[in-house]
Protein backbone atom coordinates (compact mmCIF):
# COMPACT_ATOMS: atom_id res chain seq x y z
CA UNK A 1 0.00 0.00 0.00
CA UNK A 2 2.56 2.69 1.07
CA UNK A 3 3.96 1.83 -2.82
CA UNK A 4 0.92 2.93 -4.21
CA UNK A 5 0.49 6.33 -1.77
CA UNK A 6 0.53 9.23 -3.63
CA UNK A 7 2.54 11.93 -2.30
CA UNK A 8 0.51 15.53 -1.40
CA UNK A 9 0.97 17.66 -3.66
CA UNK A 10 1.77 21.26 -2.14
CA UNK A 11 1.02 24.03 -3.19
CA UNK A 12 3.00 27.11 -4.59
CA UNK A 13 4.80 28.96 -2.25
CA UNK A 14 4.29 32.58 -2.26
CA UNK A 15 7.95 33.07 -3.59
CA UNK A 16 7.42 30.31 -6.10
CA UNK A 17 4.09 32.04 -7.44
CA UNK A 18 5.64 35.26 -7.49
CA UNK A 19 8.69 34.00 -9.53
CA UNK A 20 6.58 31.94 -11.99
CA UNK A 21 4.28 35.29 -12.27
CA UNK A 22 7.75 37.31 -12.84
CA UNK A 23 8.45 35.54 -15.93
CA UNK A 24 5.33 35.06 -17.25
CA UNK A 25 5.26 38.86 -17.32
CA UNK A 26 8.72 39.31 -19.03
CA UNK A 27 8.03 36.57 -21.42
CA UNK A 28 4.90 38.63 -22.41
CA UNK A 29 7.07 41.82 -22.16
CA UNK A 30 9.24 40.20 -24.40
CA UNK A 31 7.28 39.11 -26.95
CA UNK A 32 5.42 42.68 -26.60
CA UNK A 33 8.54 43.89 -27.53
CA UNK A 34 9.17 42.04 -30.45
CA UNK A 35 5.94 42.46 -32.09
CA UNK A 36 6.31 45.84 -31.23
CA UNK A 37 10.31 46.26 -32.80
CA UNK A 38 8.65 44.84 -36.29
CA UNK A 39 6.06 46.87 -36.31
CA UNK A 40 7.40 50.43 -35.09
CA UNK A 41 8.32 53.10 -37.88
CA UNK A 42 12.14 53.74 -37.99
CA UNK A 43 13.12 56.76 -36.32
CA UNK A 44 14.71 58.58 -39.62
CA UNK A 45 17.62 61.02 -39.04
CA UNK A 46 17.33 64.62 -39.96
CA UNK A 47 19.63 63.99 -42.79
CA UNK A 48 16.70 61.42 -43.96
CA UNK A 49 14.28 63.52 -43.48
CA UNK A 50 16.04 66.80 -45.30
CA UNK A 51 16.88 64.03 -48.50
CA UNK A 52 13.09 62.84 -48.30
CA UNK A 53 11.16 66.48 -48.14
CA UNK A 54 13.86 67.68 -50.68
CA UNK A 55 12.79 64.95 -52.69
CA UNK A 56 9.11 65.78 -52.27
CA UNK A 57 9.28 69.44 -52.43
CA UNK A 58 10.85 68.35 -56.55
CA UNK A 59 8.14 66.19 -57.00
CA UNK A 60 5.62 68.76 -55.46
CA UNK A 61 6.88 71.55 -58.03
CA UNK A 62 7.03 69.34 -60.84
CA UNK A 63 3.16 68.72 -60.27
CA UNK A 64 2.83 72.77 -59.52
CA UNK A 65 4.08 73.30 -63.19
CA UNK A 66 1.97 70.92 -64.89
CA UNK A 67 -1.18 72.51 -62.84
CA UNK A 68 -0.08 76.03 -63.77
CA UNK A 69 -0.18 74.75 -67.36
CA UNK A 70 -3.18 73.40 -66.87
CA UNK A 71 -4.69 76.05 -65.33
CA UNK A 72 -3.31 77.98 -68.12
CA UNK A 73 -4.92 75.99 -70.86
CA UNK A 74 -8.58 75.21 -68.57
CA UNK A 75 -8.72 79.34 -68.99
CA UNK A 76 -8.12 79.58 -73.25
CA UNK A 77 -10.60 76.65 -73.14
CA UNK A 78 -13.16 78.54 -71.18
CA UNK A 79 -12.23 81.71 -72.74
CA UNK A 80 -13.11 79.86 -76.35
CA UNK A 81 -16.06 78.53 -75.37
CA UNK A 82 -17.42 81.74 -73.69
CA UNK A 83 -16.48 83.50 -77.28
CA UNK A 84 -18.45 80.76 -79.32
CA UNK A 85 -21.50 81.02 -76.41
CA UNK A 86 -21.63 84.85 -77.35
CA UNK A 87 -21.58 84.28 -81.33
CA UNK A 88 -23.72 81.48 -80.97
CA UNK A 89 -26.44 84.03 -79.14
CA UNK A 90 -25.69 86.58 -81.95
CA UNK A 91 -26.00 84.77 -84.53
CA UNK A 92 -29.88 83.44 -83.29
CA UNK A 93 -30.50 86.65 -82.62
CA UNK A 94 -29.98 87.32 -86.05
CA UNK A 95 -31.68 84.07 -86.81
CA UNK A 96 -35.05 85.27 -85.06
CA UNK A 97 -35.42 88.75 -86.90
CA UNK A 98 -35.08 86.72 -90.25
CA UNK A 99 -37.73 84.14 -88.92
CA UNK A 100 -40.15 86.77 -88.16
CA UNK A 101 -39.98 89.07 -91.13
CA UNK A 102 -40.55 85.49 -92.92
CA UNK A 103 -43.59 84.39 -90.61
CA UNK A 104 -44.95 87.90 -91.52
CA UNK A 105 -44.61 87.18 -95.37
CA UNK A 106 -46.27 83.43 -94.95
CA UNK A 107 -48.81 84.82 -93.31
CA UNK A 108 -49.45 87.74 -95.58
CA UNK A 109 -50.04 85.26 -98.48
CA UNK A 110 -52.63 83.06 -96.47
CA UNK A 111 -55.06 85.90 -95.94
CA UNK A 112 -54.68 86.91 -99.97
CA UNK A 113 -55.59 83.45 -100.17
CA UNK A 114 -53.13 82.70 -102.95
CA UNK A 115 -55.04 82.27 -106.07
CA UNK A 116 -53.55 80.79 -109.10
CA UNK A 117 -51.51 83.58 -111.38
CA UNK A 118 -53.79 82.35 -114.65
CA UNK A 119 -57.33 82.72 -112.88
CA UNK A 120 -56.58 86.05 -111.66
CA UNK A 121 -55.32 87.42 -115.08
CA UNK A 122 -58.44 86.13 -116.48
CA UNK A 123 -60.95 87.50 -113.65
CA UNK A 124 -58.54 90.95 -113.83
CA UNK A 125 -60.60 94.44 -115.13
CA UNK A 126 -57.55 95.33 -115.98
CA UNK A 127 -55.05 92.66 -117.39
CA UNK A 128 -52.09 95.14 -118.14
CA UNK A 129 -51.95 96.25 -114.65
CA UNK A 130 -52.40 92.79 -113.52
CA UNK A 131 -48.87 91.95 -115.38
CA UNK A 132 -46.91 94.64 -114.12
CA UNK A 133 -48.18 93.44 -110.38
CA UNK A 134 -47.08 90.20 -111.25
CA UNK A 135 -43.64 91.01 -112.43
CA UNK A 136 -43.09 93.19 -109.02
CA UNK A 137 -44.79 89.99 -107.11
CA UNK A 138 -42.67 87.15 -108.96
CA UNK A 139 -38.94 89.74 -107.82
CA UNK A 140 -40.56 89.81 -104.16
CA UNK A 141 -40.57 86.18 -104.51
CA UNK A 142 -37.00 85.78 -105.48
CA UNK A 143 -35.86 88.14 -102.51
CA UNK A 144 -38.05 85.56 -100.00
CA UNK A 145 -36.87 82.87 -101.84
CA UNK A 146 -33.18 84.37 -101.19
CA UNK A 147 -34.16 85.58 -97.36
CA UNK A 148 -35.09 81.91 -96.71
CA UNK A 149 -31.79 80.57 -98.62
CA UNK A 150 -30.13 82.96 -95.89
CA UNK A 151 -32.06 81.38 -93.09
CA UNK A 152 -31.28 78.01 -93.75
CA UNK A 153 -27.67 78.84 -94.17
CA UNK A 154 -27.75 80.76 -90.81
CA UNK A 155 -29.43 77.96 -89.17
CA UNK A 156 -26.37 75.61 -90.49
CA UNK A 157 -23.38 77.96 -89.04
CA UNK A 158 -25.41 78.20 -85.59
CA UNK A 159 -25.35 74.03 -85.80
CA UNK A 160 -21.57 74.04 -86.40
CA UNK A 161 -20.72 76.83 -83.70
CA UNK A 162 -22.64 74.60 -81.43
CA UNK A 163 -20.88 71.59 -82.35
CA UNK A 164 -17.41 73.49 -81.96
CA UNK A 165 -18.73 74.84 -78.62
CA UNK A 166 -19.30 71.00 -77.79
CA UNK A 167 -15.94 70.38 -78.61
CA UNK A 168 -14.48 73.19 -76.36
CA UNK A 169 -16.62 72.83 -73.14
CA UNK A 170 -15.39 68.49 -73.90
CA UNK A 171 -11.68 70.05 -73.73
CA UNK A 172 -12.44 72.27 -71.21
CA UNK A 173 -13.74 69.70 -68.86
CA UNK A 174 -10.50 67.48 -69.46
CA UNK A 175 -8.27 70.37 -68.70
CA UNK A 176 -10.35 70.80 -65.47
CA UNK A 177 -9.92 66.81 -64.64
CA UNK A 178 -6.13 67.44 -64.93
CA UNK A 179 -5.96 69.99 -62.96
CA UNK A 180 -7.83 68.43 -60.11
CA UNK A 181 -5.38 65.71 -60.33
CA UNK A 182 -2.21 67.64 -60.37
CA UNK A 183 -3.57 69.93 -57.37
CA UNK A 184 -4.42 66.35 -55.79
CA UNK A 185 -0.69 64.87 -56.20
CA UNK A 186 0.75 68.73 -54.67
CA UNK A 187 -1.23 68.96 -51.87
CA UNK A 188 -0.10 64.93 -51.01
CA UNK A 189 3.48 65.59 -51.55
CA UNK A 190 3.33 68.62 -49.56
CA UNK A 191 1.48 67.18 -46.49
CA UNK A 192 3.82 64.48 -46.53
CA UNK A 193 6.69 66.80 -46.60
CA UNK A 194 5.31 68.61 -43.44
CA UNK A 195 4.70 65.40 -41.85
CA UNK A 196 8.00 64.34 -42.08
CA UNK A 197 9.27 68.03 -40.52
CA UNK A 198 6.98 67.41 -38.15
CA UNK A 199 8.80 64.90 -36.29
CA UNK A 200 11.87 66.87 -35.71
CA UNK A 201 13.13 69.46 -33.42
CA UNK A 202 12.61 73.32 -34.41
CA UNK A 203 16.57 73.29 -34.21
CA UNK A 204 16.41 70.61 -36.69
CA UNK A 205 13.66 71.23 -38.58
CA UNK A 206 15.57 75.00 -39.05
CA UNK A 207 18.67 73.26 -40.19
CA UNK A 208 17.08 70.88 -42.60
CA UNK A 209 15.22 73.91 -44.25
CA UNK A 210 18.11 75.86 -44.44
CA UNK A 211 17.45 78.26 -41.94
CA UNK A 212 20.17 77.26 -39.74
CA UNK A 213 22.92 79.16 -38.21
CA UNK A 214 26.51 79.17 -40.81
CA UNK A 215 26.24 78.64 -44.57
CA UNK A 216 24.57 80.13 -47.45
CA UNK A 217 21.20 79.18 -47.32
CA UNK A 218 21.65 80.96 -43.72
CA UNK A 219 22.79 83.89 -44.72
CA UNK A 220 20.28 83.65 -47.73
CA UNK A 221 17.38 83.20 -45.33
CA UNK A 222 18.87 86.74 -42.91
CA UNK A 223 19.20 88.32 -46.38
CA UNK A 224 15.36 87.74 -47.01
CA UNK A 225 14.16 88.67 -43.56
CA UNK A 226 15.74 92.24 -44.62
CA UNK A 227 15.17 92.80 -48.47
CA UNK A 228 17.18 96.20 -48.05
CA UNK A 229 20.38 94.29 -47.17
CA UNK A 230 21.14 92.00 -50.18
CA UNK A 231 24.20 89.74 -49.26
CA UNK A 232 27.23 90.62 -49.92
CA UNK A 233 28.19 88.58 -52.36
CA UNK A 234 24.99 88.93 -54.11
CA UNK A 235 25.17 92.79 -54.56
CA UNK A 236 23.42 93.48 -57.79
CA UNK A 237 25.77 93.50 -60.95
CA UNK A 238 24.83 95.79 -63.69
CA UNK A 239 21.78 94.20 -66.04
CA UNK A 240 22.39 94.11 -69.38
CA UNK A 241 19.41 95.97 -70.20
CA UNK A 242 16.69 98.47 -68.25
CA UNK A 243 14.26 95.75 -68.32
CA UNK A 244 16.42 93.09 -67.56
CA UNK A 245 17.53 95.58 -64.60
CA UNK A 246 13.43 96.12 -63.62
CA UNK A 247 13.21 92.12 -63.59
CA UNK A 248 15.62 92.40 -60.99
CA UNK A 249 14.45 94.67 -58.85
CA UNK A 250 11.48 93.34 -58.55
CA UNK A 251 12.90 90.66 -57.38
CA UNK A 252 14.52 91.98 -54.36
CA UNK A 253 11.43 93.94 -53.19
CA UNK A 254 10.01 90.73 -52.84
CA UNK A 255 12.63 89.06 -50.77
CA UNK A 256 10.88 87.52 -47.48
CA UNK A 257 7.50 86.97 -49.44
CA UNK A 258 6.07 83.66 -48.54
CA UNK A 259 6.11 80.17 -50.91
CA UNK A 260 2.72 79.38 -52.22
CA UNK A 261 2.14 76.97 -55.19
CA UNK A 262 0.47 78.44 -58.09
CA UNK A 263 0.77 81.90 -57.29
CA UNK A 264 1.69 85.03 -59.36
CA UNK A 265 1.98 87.38 -56.43
CA UNK A 266 1.91 90.16 -55.52
CA UNK A 267 2.32 88.79 -52.09
CA UNK A 268 2.92 85.13 -52.52
CA UNK A 269 4.73 83.53 -55.40
CA UNK A 270 5.79 79.55 -56.44
CA UNK A 271 9.10 79.67 -58.55
CA UNK A 272 7.43 80.42 -62.24
CA UNK A 273 5.15 82.93 -60.38
CA UNK A 274 8.40 85.22 -59.09
CA UNK A 275 9.87 85.20 -63.05
CA UNK A 276 6.50 85.99 -64.43
CA UNK A 277 5.78 88.68 -62.06
CA UNK A 278 9.08 90.18 -62.02
CA UNK A 279 9.29 90.43 -66.23
CA UNK A 280 5.48 91.73 -65.69
CA UNK A 281 6.52 94.42 -64.18
CA UNK A 282 9.58 94.89 -66.33
CA UNK A 283 6.72 95.21 -69.34
CA UNK A 284 7.93 91.45 -70.64
CA UNK A 285 4.81 88.85 -70.91
CA UNK A 286 6.21 85.60 -70.17
CA UNK A 287 4.48 81.93 -70.28
CA UNK A 288 3.16 80.73 -67.25
CA UNK A 289 5.46 77.44 -66.31
CA UNK A 290 8.97 76.69 -66.48
CA UNK A 291 9.09 74.10 -69.57
CA UNK A 292 7.32 77.56 -71.47
CA UNK A 293 9.48 80.03 -69.96
CA UNK A 294 12.76 78.66 -70.93
CA UNK A 295 11.60 79.00 -74.51
CA UNK A 296 10.64 82.31 -73.85
CA UNK A 297 13.69 84.16 -75.41
CA UNK A 298 17.30 83.41 -76.44
CA UNK A 299 19.50 80.64 -74.58
CA UNK A 300 22.57 81.71 -73.25
CA UNK A 301 25.45 79.10 -71.36
CA UNK A 302 26.08 79.38 -68.25
CA UNK A 303 29.30 81.66 -68.74
CA UNK A 304 27.53 83.91 -70.22
CA UNK A 305 24.84 84.74 -67.73
CA UNK A 306 24.00 88.65 -67.43
CA UNK A 307 21.74 89.67 -64.57
CA UNK A 308 17.87 88.86 -65.65
CA UNK A 309 18.46 85.76 -67.32
CA UNK A 310 16.60 82.94 -65.95
CA UNK A 311 18.22 79.79 -64.80
CA UNK A 312 16.35 76.80 -65.12
CA UNK A 313 17.43 73.61 -62.88
CA UNK A 314 16.88 70.08 -63.00
CA UNK A 315 16.28 67.57 -65.91
CA UNK A 316 12.27 68.51 -65.84
CA UNK A 317 12.43 72.13 -66.17
CA UNK A 318 11.12 71.78 -63.06
CA UNK A 319 12.40 75.13 -61.21
CA UNK A 320 13.25 78.76 -62.31
CA UNK A 321 15.02 81.53 -60.60
CA UNK A 322 16.19 85.13 -61.71
CA UNK A 323 20.12 85.68 -61.74
CA UNK A 324 21.61 88.52 -60.14
CA UNK A 325 25.24 87.89 -61.20
CA UNK A 326 28.30 86.54 -58.98
CA UNK A 327 26.66 83.13 -59.04
CA UNK A 328 23.58 83.71 -57.43
CA UNK A 329 19.56 84.03 -58.04
CA UNK A 330 16.54 84.74 -56.48
CA UNK A 331 14.11 82.35 -56.58
CA UNK A 332 10.74 80.88 -54.42
CA UNK A 333 12.41 77.53 -53.25
CA UNK A 334 9.59 75.85 -51.47
CA UNK A 335 6.97 75.77 -48.66
CA UNK A 336 9.78 76.02 -46.02
CA UNK A 337 12.16 78.93 -47.18
CA UNK A 338 10.41 82.23 -48.63
CA UNK A 339 11.53 84.41 -51.57
CA UNK A 340 15.34 84.49 -51.42
CA UNK A 341 19.10 84.87 -52.57
CA UNK A 342 20.85 81.26 -52.84
CA UNK A 343 23.70 80.12 -55.58
CA UNK A 344 23.17 78.60 -58.63
CA UNK A 345 24.87 75.32 -57.94
CA UNK A 346 22.48 74.39 -55.10
CA UNK A 347 20.72 72.31 -57.71
CA UNK A 348 21.61 70.85 -61.22
CA UNK A 349 21.97 73.44 -63.52
CA UNK A 350 19.56 72.63 -66.74
CA UNK A 351 19.91 75.90 -68.78
CA UNK A 352 19.19 79.67 -69.08
CA UNK A 353 17.39 82.12 -71.14
CA UNK A 354 17.81 85.77 -71.65
CA UNK A 355 14.51 87.89 -72.27
CA UNK A 356 15.58 90.76 -72.34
Amino acid sequence: MAAHRKLPQRPFSGLTARTAATLALAGAATATGFDGAAHAEPQLTPAQVKAKVDTLYREAEAATEKYNGAKEKSGTAERRLSALQDEVARRQETLNSARNALGSIAAAQYRDGAMDPAWQLALSSDPDRYLDDAALAERAGDRQAAAVSRVRRQLREIEQLRGAARIELKSLRSRQAELNRQKRTVTGKLDEARQLLARLTPRQRSEVTGAGAGGPSARASRSAADPRQPLEEAAPAPAPTGRAAAAVAYAYGKLGSPYVWGATGPNAFDCSGLAQAAYRAAGISLPRTTYAQINAGRRVSRSELRPGDLVFFYSGISHVGIYVGNGQMIHAPNPSAPVRVAPIDQMPFAGATRVA
